[in-house]
């Protein structure tokens, strides 16, 4: 039992260091939700066509730094922003930060957003952390200890009537699907259309797959993503009783893409990848 304040919003058996990240993740988001608004071109930074950054993702990466840093000054660190991205031996533990998951929406002052941090070891994601601040809801995991959202145990949903999941994707920008054939993905997101209760595009990977993981969406995939994206929340999913893939069945490596389902629904959405790819 944890006896940090936070311990009410984390797993009963929270290890120190998921504490640490809770409270680090927590404080970092009250600069994110005060200055959210509307941002115009010129306050944003182009890292690449339609790719954004706000002073706040990088105000943000620097609160979470400093603080990970100070509790964990032997690991190494990997943010998106590169802040204080440091190296270590390969068997060093790392730190992967992504201070706004969806800065897109960020920037055009929407509300929905995610920051997660997430550690490693041996190449496994073994415990992280997603707040989504306009919501004040903390998901957490850690491996074998169950996922968590503010304390309650939650589980992907068990529905496996097809009419009857919602399921979200990501809509990419053009360059973005990188695993399959283009026409392949957009297939994939009009089988959906045509067969389940909805398709939902939240702006927010890292959310949209912690909303799997407590049965608010039934499923979600999107290509070019980063760990940094979905290894927190992908560590949810697994947690509450979900599967994690690429969209081949094959185990998640990096490589961008990535495929969260309820074990009800995993294999038909599997199923749409497979048969069109191979059409």
């Amino acid at each position: 039992m944890t006896s940090s304040p936070i311990s009410a919003r984390l797993s009963p058996n929270a290890s120190p260091r998921l504490v640490v990240l809770a409270e680090t993740v927590l404080k970092a988001g009250d600069t994110a939700r005060t200055s959210l608004r509307r941002r115009t071109s010129q306050e944003m930074l182009a890292k690449a066509p339609r790719d954004y950054q706000t002073e706040i993702d990088v105000a943000v990466e620097r609160i979470i730094v400093e603080d990970v840093t100070r509790a964990f000054p032997d690991y190494a660190i990997q943010g998106e922003e590169a802040v204080g991205n440091r190296t270590g031996r390969p068997e060093t533990p790392i730190i992967y930060i992504d201070p706004i998951d969806g800065t897109t929406n960020y920037a055009w002052g929407i509300p929905h957003f995610g920051m997660t941090i997430a550690i490693a070891e041996g190449g496994r994601v073994v415990a992280g952390v997603v707040h989504d601040a306009m919501q004040d809801e903390l998901f957490s995991a850690e491996i074998g200890g169950g996922a968590y959202l503010n304390g309650e145990r939650i589980r992907c949903a068990d529905v496996a009537d097809i009419e009857n999941v919602l399921v979200g994707a990501g809509l990419p920008i053009p360059g973005q699907v990188k695993a399959i054939a283009e026409e392949t993905y957009f297939d994939a997101i009009k089988r959906l259309m045509a067969n389940t209760a909805g398709v939902r595009r939240l702006g927010s990977a890292a959310l949209s797959i912690a909303y799997v993981a407590c049965g608010r969406l039934d499923g979600f995939f999107e290509d070019g993503l980063a760990i940094h994206d979905f290894g927190a929340s992908a560590l949810m999913v697994e947690e509450a009783g979900g599967i994690v893939t690429r969209f081949s069945g094959a185990k998640v490596d990096g490589r961008g893409d990535i495929l969260v389902a309820s074990q009800a629904l995993h294999p038909w959405l599997l199923d749409g990848f497979l048969v069109n790819a191979t059409a």
